[in-house]
């Protein structure tokens, strides 16, 4: 397993930060190795984020010094969603199965959890969300049709999408751990303007079905003091709370959003006025 660290990062100091900078501190170039998991932790909120790609053998949870514990899930929560082909997971001896867009939530206090896909040719690709829990709640498994799904947006404002819940209030219970997936429709690109913050949370977004010559333009930064990532197919990028995070495609996407913090109110955000960006 692979743990790569992400530091916090004032508002004022990333003011200063040129492109390469940027990169380094706030964005993921490289999500997925066969037969291997990449994983982020981030010191904003404590969450790790990143994928699992079982192609030979099933992948196990790993015990890492880099938590203190003596396996993965001890004092922390989990949330995945398969963006891949057919796979199982196994959570102590208890079998799963996860076909494409199926997600699922498992509690802290589980030590043996493995990832398998059934095709070698047509792995299952998992993409994870992890954040500290302090009680356990039950395992659910979550297919896209028993996500909550919420449609925003209009043709004519580029931003017609659907936002699926999947680790949320309203389908499951978790600890602070919220995720779920929005779908754009053709023609639309912007995957949410007016922008906003939350100061109680962060949030990790992940960028995935596009083709090899489309990109994402991200924007981050303080409301008046804006800046931008330019994200390829599969990666993903940290926002702190201080900072907006919006993102217009060259085409549609998809991505999968992550957030933890002091509460799990979807709609608890501080919009921003197209007047105040700078």
């Amino acid at each position: 397993m692979m743990m790569n660290i992400r530091y916090n990062n004032h508002p004022e100091d990333a003011k200063t930060y040129d492109t390469k900078t940027l990169r380094e501190r706030f964005l993921m170039e490289k999500i997925f190795e066969p037969d291997h998991i990449i994983f982020t932790y981030s010191h904003h909120d404590r969450i790790i984020f990143g994928g699992i790609l079982p192609v030979n053998e099933a992948l196990s949870l790993p015990s890492t010094k880099d938590l203190g514990t003596n396996y993965f899930l001890e004092r922390r929560e989990l949330g995945v969603i398969n963006i891949g082909g057919p796979g199982y997971i196994i959570i102590d001896e208890i079998r799963y199965e996860m076909n494409e867009k199926d997600g699922m939530y498992i509690g802290l206090g589980h030590p043996d959890v493995q990832f398998g896909s059934i095709q070698s040719n047509n792995p299952a690709k998992y993409y994870i969300n992890s954040a500290p829990a302090h009680r356990s709640y039950p395992t659910v498994h979550i297919p896209i049709n028993q996500a909550k799904p919420n449609r925003w947006g209009a043709p004519k404002t580029l931003n017609e999408r659907t936002i699926y819940q999947y680790v949320h209030p309203a389908v499951c219970q978790s600890c602070q751990l919220v995720m779920g997936m929005t779908i754009l429709s053709p023609g639309s690109s912007w995957n949410t303007m007016p922008c906003h913050t939350h100061e109680r949370r962060m949030e990790v977004y992940f960028y995935f079905n596009m083709e090899s010559d489309t990109r994402v333009f991200h924007f981050m930064g303080k409301p008046e003091e804006t800046r931008h990532l330019v994200i390829k197919n599969e990666q993903a990028v940290i926002s702190p709370s201080w900072s907006i995070h919006s993102g217009v495609g060259t085409s549609n996407y998809t991505f999968i959003w992550g957030m933890c913090g002091e509460n799990q109110t979807f709609d608890d955000m501080d919009f921003v006025s197209m007047s105040s960006l700078t």
